[in-house]
C-alpha cells in the first residue's frame, strides 16, 4: 500500500504543467532509472538551458549517453551535463535522453518551453527632472517592481498579461497579498545597507499550462547630490558636476544642487544650502553674487534630506573678486 500511495504523488507531481522537472526515480524496466533536469527553472527564450542526469539505480560513471532535442542529436558520449538552445517563447523543446548502462537502454524525455519573462525596477527615489540617467534602490526607501510577462502557446498565440496569475516570493518568503490574477506589481523595500534582497516572480496563464518566472537582486545605494552651474544661456550643466574649487569670475553665479538616490515616498527631498557655515537659502538653486571689491574665498555646503534617516551634503569651495573671462565660453 505505501509503495502505490507513492506512486500517485509522483505521477501528481509530474503532471503539473509547464515546469521542467526531473523525472522522478523508479524501476528501471519502465525506463525512469534515471532522471532529467534543466537549469535554469525558468529559461528565457532563445537563452541555452543545460540539462543534468542522475540516478541512483545506474552507475552513470560508467555508462554513455545520447541526448537529442526535437529528434536532432545534439550529444552522444560519456554521460555529463549538456547544453540546449531553446527557441522562440512559448516554442516547445522536447529532450530524449538514452542512457547505456552494462549493454540495456534506458529512455527518458523532458519537454521545456521558455516563456519570455522580464522584471523592471522603478525606484522611489530622486533624480533631476530631465535626467537621462535611471535613479537607483534608495537606501532605507523602496521600489516597485513590475513583471513584463510575453506568455505565448506553442502556437504563438499570445495572452493578455491581465489574465495571468502572479506568485511573488521576497528573499524566499511567498507574499500572498501581492499575489494573484493581475497582480504584476510589488512594492519591496530596500534591503538594509552593504545587503541585497532576492525578488521572483512565477507567471502562470488561467489554465495553468503556461508556466513562467524571473528573479533579481535589490542592491541599495547611498543618496547623494551634486552641485552644478546653472548657466543664463545653456541651462543646468549637467555634463560636469562642481566639486573642490569653483571660482566666480562674473557679477553672479547661479548654481544648481540635483539629490540622487533619496528616498522619495514620503516627500520630495528637502535642500538647505549653507554659506560659509550659516544657513542661506533653501531650494535647489542659489545665486552667489560677491560684494565689495578686491579677492576672497568661502566656503558654500549643502544638505539634502528626507525625514531625518536620509541625507546627503556636499561642499565647494569658492573663490571671488578675480579677473573676469573675456571669452564667451567663460574659457
Amino acid at each position: 500500500m505505501r509503495a502505490r500511495l507513492l506512486a500517485l504523488a509522483l505521477i501528481t507531481i509530474l503532471a503539473l504543467p509547464g515546469v521542467a522537472w526531473a523525472q522522478s526515480l523508479g524501476n528501471p524496466a519502465d525506463g525512469s532509472s534515471f532522471a532529467i533536469s534543466s537549469s535554469p527553472q525558468y529559461p528565457a527564450p532563445g537563452s541555452t538551458a543545460t540539462l543534468s542526469f542522475l540516478s541512483s539505480a545506474l552507475e552513470l560513471s560508467r555508462a554513455t549517453i545520447s541526448v537529442s532535442a526535437n529528434g536532432k542529436k545534439i550529444y552522444q558520449g560519456s554521460v555529463q551535463s549538456v547544453p540546449v538552445t531553446l527557441g522562440k517563447a512559448g516554442s516547445v523543446t522536447t529532450i530524449t535522453a538514452t542512457v547505456v548502462s552494462e549493454g540495456t537502454n534506458y529512455n527518458q524525455t523532458l519537454t521545456i518551453q521558455p516563456q519570455d519573462v522580464a522584471l523592471v525596477v522603478e525606484p522611489i527615489s530622486s533624480a533631476p527632472v530631465l535626467y537621462p540617467g535611471k535613479p537607483r534602490v534608495p537606501l532605507g526607501g523602496s521600489a516597485r517592481i513590475v513583471a513584463m510577462a510575453n506568455l505565448r502557446s506553442s502556437g504563438g498565440k499570445l495572452f493578455d498579461p491581465a489574465t495571468l496569475s502572479y506568485a511573488w516570493t521576497i528573499d524566499g518568503t511567498q507574499i500572498a497579498n501581492s499575489s494573484g490574477i493581475g497582480k504584476r506589481a510589488i512594492m519591496v523595500a530596500a534591503p538594509l545597507q552593504y545587503r541585497s534582497r532576492t525578488v521572483s516572480v512565477t507567471v502562470m496563464s488561467a489554465d495553468g499550462n503556461l508556466v513562467g518566472g524571473a528573479s533579481l537582486s535589490l542592491i541599495p545605494f547611498e543618496p547623494s547630490v551634486r552641485i552644478y552651474e546653472n548657466d543664463p544661456l545653456l541651462g543646468v550643466r549637467f555634463e560636469r558636476a562642481l566639486s573642490g574649487n569653483f571660482a566666480i569670475t562674473g557679477s553672479e553665479s547661479a548654481l544648481y544642487a540635483a539629490p540622487f538616490s533619496l528616498p522619495t515616498n514620503k516627500g520630495t527631498p528637502r535642500i538647505q544650502w549653507f554659506l560659509n557655515g550659516a544657513a542661506a537659502q533653501t531650494g535647489s538653486s542659489i545665486t552667489l553674487r560677491p560684494a565689495g571689491s578686491g579677492q576672497g574665498n568661502a566656503s558654500l555646503s549643502l544638505t539634502a534630506s528626507v525625514g531625518e534617516s536620509s541625507m546627503a551634503t556636499a561642499n565647494l569651495s569658492l573663490t571671488f573678486g578675480g579677473k573676469p573671462s573675456t571669452n564667451f565660453f567663460g574659457l
